[in-house]
């Protein structure tokens, strides 16, 4: 069975390669990372990259891909729209994410980077509230000056200002941090609320649907 990601920048493959040897061994994983997505979706908006993003999805179908989980939250949803046409499995790989979000209370807070990314998983928090029949309040926080030093290949320095974010949050039952590129600052912060992350879990989501009978 062969996975294929959707990424928008580089730093990501390792990290799914690392999940995929400790938790899926033999799965198969092809990368396709294409940063100027992001690029052009903060600039025009996420609806201008579909077609774009359909014919990346379409031409790893035919190269064998089983399903897609598409990494960046700003074009995930983008991205899973395209299921159907491609005919396979796309995936939001921060929905798994959000759906724990949602189960562990009533309170959600959404950590972003880069604002492109703040309405879309909010958007996601509040759909997969509405699919469980809860209600929820969610707040988004934008960290400022983080994006800046991840372009600038500041790895100590984006995690550091993303998990003193992470700390100030006193008033949420589940702490959500939209990006991959977040995920190892619920390592440095010390709250003892719940921190999410996607990438693990959207590789699970990727995997179960490989492993799923019918998938070629």
């Amino acid at each position: 069975m062969t996975l294929a990601l959707l990424h928008t920048s580089p730093v990501h493959v390792p990290t799914y390669d690392g999940l995929r040897d400790a938790h899926h061994p033999g799965l198969a994983l092809r990368h396709l990372v294409h940063e100027d997505l992001l690029a052009r979706a903060r600039a025009e908006g996420p609806d201008a990259v579909a077609d774009d993003i359909r014919a990346l999805l379409s031409a790893a179908v035919a190269d064998g891909a089983d399903a897609v989980v598409c990494t960046c939250s700003t074009i995930s949803g983008v991205a899973e729209a395209q299921s159907a046409a491609v005919g396979v499995p796309v995936l939001r790989g921060d929905r798994p994410m959000a759906a724990r979000a949602v189960a562990a209370g009533e309170r959600v807070v959404v950590i972003a980077t880069v604002s492109s990314t703040l309405g879309p998983s909010t958007a996601l928090v509040e759909e997969e509230a509405a699919r469980a029949g809860r209600a929820v309040e969610v707040r988004a926080v934008l960290v400022p000056g983080a994006w800046e030093r991840f372009e600038a290949g500041d790895r100590e320095g984006y995690l550091d200002l993303v998990a003193a974010a992470v700390d100030a949050v006193t008033d949420a039952e589940a702490i959500v941090l939209a990006q991959p590129s977040l995920a190892d600052a619920a390592n440095r912060a010390r709250t003892t609320l719940p921190v999410l992350s996607s990438p693990r879990t959207g590789l699970e989501a990727g995997a179960s649907e490989c492993a799923a009978p019918g998938t070629a």
